[in-house]
């Protein structure tokens, strides 16, 4: 049988591009999907901090962040804005930018690999995401993770044990040092199969351009493997 093709992404809860990414990566693969042979593909999230000097208990609004924190001009800040707003909508998303609160992920991270531990990884990190960029929910409070947590079916006690006592850290220092390791400087980041990289919010088409290709590279490989075997019987 041919191994499912792996997809690993770093990206950050509070990365407006990465939520798009996630997206548009989800649309490429259900596509690929829809093929008569069609990829196995398993993905698998990894910590990335954008900004990890960010308060832990930080309360403004994001533009204020931006603006006060950052150092951007508040006309760019604006034009920012709207522009990322718009390509979400063009993926599915309602960004709410006014609800928007900036926060130290840090702990988000941690409950993904905590999800993850439990096969919840890929419900966490879109709770997550959608609670920051929509919803406009705190998602650097341990009380507002506990409660996500339990949204999508984790047991809300052993989650804020798993938070207070940071027993996940390691896990996400692991893939920030390997992010380092990859020279990955910004986010989403794509790692195919361990040794293909694709940066930013790509279309959701050339994530399926991407695995259907590796998929029939695959196969052909199988073909040739089964042909030498066969000679040598």
């Amino acid at each position: 049988m041919t191994d499912p093709i792996t997809i690993e992404v770093w990206s950050d809860v509070a990365c407006p591009w990465c939520y798009i990414g996630k997206r548009n990566l989800e649309a490429g693969l259900a596509d690929a999907s829809r093929d008569d042979d069609a990829p196995e593909v398993t993905v698998t999230y990894r910590s990335y901090e954008l900004s990890p000097d960010t308060p832990e208990d930080l309360d403004m609004t994001e533009r204020d962040y931006l603006v006060e924190r950052k150092g951007m001009p508040a006309d760019q800040v604006d034009q920012m804005l709207a522009r990322v707003t718009g390509i979400a909508a063009e993926a599915g998303l309602r960004y709410d930018f006014d609800a928007v609160k900036p926060a130290n992920t840090v702990k988000a991270h941690e409950l993904i690999h905590f999800a993850a531990e439990h096969g919840l990884q890929h419900e966490m990190k879109e709770r997550l995401l959608a609670a920051h960029f929509v919803e406009g929910w705190h998602v650097g409070r341990i009380d507002e993770l506990v409660a996500l947590a339990a949204e999508v079916g984790l047991d809300a006690d052993q989650a804020r044990a798993a938070l207070e006592s940071g027993s996940y850290l390691d896990r996400v220092r692991a893939d920030q040092a390997q992010a380092r390791a990859y020279g990955i400087s910004g986010v989403p980041f794509f790692v195919i199969d361990g040794k293909y990289g694709v940066s930013g919010a790509q279309p959701a088409a050339a994530f399926t351009q991407i695995v259907r290709q590796l998929w029939a590279e695959r196969a052909q490989e199988g073909d040739a493997d089964a042909v030498s075997v066969a000679a040598s019987a």
